[in-house]
């Protein structure tokens, strides 16, 4: 599982056990963070992105501060004798990700409650009236054609 974060201005592809630089932030060795604003997260090939990923967290450890490479910068105007040199480096945060959560809905019954109930047979009809309003309606076109013909060939039976 993966998950895309913004941190420190930045977005950065993150699963559990990278170990990434952020933006300076203070805090303690050690400390636990955790990213909200979540772009995208990938659970196992399914991707959720907007409202899905509203529960999502990505908890971190921060581990201590260094420095970034130097970037040089040259600026230099010709014909006129400028030229300047100057130098930097970012101080960056290493934070270590050690857990992407989605946050998983509560289900609406237990699964016992739904095993139960599947495993509970139908009543069956008693009358042509009891078959007729037990019968799909037009909306809730689901019912098969052999199920209708013998529901009219049961009405039949009993009518004689």
């Amino acid at each position: 599982m993966y998950a895309v974060i913004k941190a420190g201005g930045k977005q950065q592809k993150v699963k559990a056990g990278d170990v990434i630089e952020v933006e300076l932030t203070r805090g303690d060795h050690g400390e636990e963070v955790t990213f909200h604003p979540l772009l995208v997260v990938d659970d196992d090939g399914k991707t959720h992105v907007g409202k899905d990923v509203a529960k999502a967290v990505v908890k971190g450890k921060l581990l201590g501060e260094q420095k970034g490479d130097k970037v040089k910068i040259f600026k230099y105007r010709p014909k006129t004798g400028y030229s300047k040199r100057q130098g930097h480096r970012q101080m960056y945060t290493l934070v270590e990700i050690s857990d992407v959560a989605l946050g998983r809905r509560a289900p609406s019954a237990p699964a016992s409650q739904k095993a139960d109930a599947k495993a509970k047979p139908q009543p069956q009809a008693d009358t042509a009236a009891e078959a007729q309003a037990q019968a799909p309606s037009p909306e809730n076109a689901g019912a098969t054609v052999e199920a209708d013909a013998a529901a009219q060939i049961e009405a039949a039976g009993e009518e004689a």
